[in-house]
């Protein structure tokens, strides 16, 4: 019980960065939705949503966790180890992004990111409580696709949900470690954000929460010259990844 708490303490340390921001996004919205019942106000570009294929960049964080299926694997030694991803870890993004017009309430969108970043994992010796730790760390490219579906805009406001696709390949994997991860894998993603138009350029902030489609635990270890290494890879059974990632788009 005592480490159960103490990893939902510690993750909600990083996690508290991420809730302000959606609740600061949140009033946004709101602050949006409630313009209706306002005087109307001259429009910064008005015809900047009109193009059928316009482009951006953009830049933004994010916080990488790993979720574990432990399966209780005992050794010859009597050796029991459990791994636990105990926080989530923040890392940046940027990317560049393109914009396909298909009405005025739906857009299509592709996203080329590389997000930087990194994941701790420990290891527990139930026999024993010896700990070890393994930080993964991470640069991935990413190519998401995402449904843009956007309200009506008012004044210089135009909230939108978003829901996609989103594969990844992994740089950085290291062979050799306790745990090897694969370098594929595909995210389902939704999320939410809101348009502000300015006088010069279009300001977007969003944010989404990205779920792992597949087990990304590489139970082929023939990279091992260590036989005793084996014990951590036998004890999981699979992990998913999962990230939530605030993005800060400029068109």
């Amino acid at each position: 019980m005592r480490r159960f708490l103490k990893r939902n303490i510690s993750r909600g340390v990083h996690l508290h960065i991420v809730l302000r921001a959606v609740a600061l996004m949140f009033v946004f919205m709101v602050v949006a939705q409630s313009s209706y019942a306002q005087k109307r106000k001259v429009m910064n570009r008005p015809y900047i949503d009109q193009r059928k294929l316009h482009y951006g960049f953009l830049a933004g964080a994010q916080l990488q966790d790993i979720e574990l299926q432990n399966n209780g694997f005992i050794d010859e030694n009597g050796n029991n180890w459990y791994a636990d991803a105990p926080n989530y870890e923040p890392g940046f993004s940027v990317g560049v992004l393109a914009e396909l017009r298909l009405n005025n309430n739906l857009a299509l969108r592709v996203i080329p990111s590389m997000h930087f970043g990194s994941k701790d994992v420990k290891f527990i010796n139930k026999l024993n409580g010896e700990q070890q730790i393994q930080n993964l760390k991470s640069t991935y490219i990413s190519i998401p696709v995402d449904l843009k579906i956007a309200g009506e805009r008012f004044n210089n406001y135009r909230p939108y949900g978003v829901v996609g696709v989103n594969p990844m390949y992994d740089l950085t994997v290291k062979q050799g470690k306790n745990l090897l991860l694969k370098h594929f894998d595909c995210y389902l993603e939704v999320g939410f954000g809101c348009d502000f138009y300015g006088p010069f350029f279009k300001f977007i902030p969003e944010i989404k929460f990205a779920y792992g489609l597949s087990n990304i635990i590489d139970k082929n270890r023939s990279d091992l010259t260590n036989p005793d290494q084996l014990i951590f890879t036998n004890s999981i059974d699979k992990g998913k990844s999962k990230m939530i990632i605030l993005t800060f788009y400029f068109e």
